[in-house]
């Protein structure tokens, strides 16, 4: 299989501003969603200019709802967590991309192996790696897209 990250990357895509609150960025995954007819789980983050500064991913977002030393406080059912989730939301809505993105972010071109991608999607634990070419956005690989691609292979 001599495939690349051309065949399978999708080259529509959405993004997100630094600057924009979280409340509106997490409005942003539910309109891409409704536009796309799949669920989106990050996206990527582009400064005035449209070059990637970051990503942003439901994890970064469930990760500061999560609160951050509650293994310390024990066991889920030691905690009385009523309230905390809307405490944190509340919290979220005014936070900025920029202060839960990840800055540093692994990208691939176009001409880069599947095999190359799938390496780096297994080992680094990412799901979505965007598709540069001369530090110019041209689309975005998911792990499910890939995997689709492989299962046309093996059927």
């Amino acid at each position: 299989m001599n495939t690349t990250v051309k065949d399978v990357m999708i080259t529509r895509f959405h993004t997100l501003t630094p600057e924009m609150p979280i409340s509106e960025a997490v409005g942003m995954f539910k309109r891409a969603a409704e536009e796309e007819g799949r669920k989106i789980f990050g996206m990527m983050v582009t400064d005035a200019e449209g070059r990637l500064i970051g990503m942003l991913s439901m994890y970064d977002i469930m990760l500061f709802i999560r609160p951050k030393h509650i293994q310390i406080w024990g066991m889920m059912d030691d905690v009385d967590i009523a309230g905390l989730v809307e405490e944190a939301c509340k919290k979220a809505r005014d936070i900025r991309v920029d202060d839960l993105m990840t800055a540093e972010v692994i990208t691939v071109t176009p001409d880069t192996h599947l095999l190359v991608v799938l390496d780096i999607m297994i080992s680094k634990h990412i799901r979505r790696i965007p598709v540069l070419e001369d530090d110019r956005i041209q689309g975005i690989v998911y792990i499910s897209d890939f995997f689709y691609h492989l299962v046309d292979q093996l059927i």
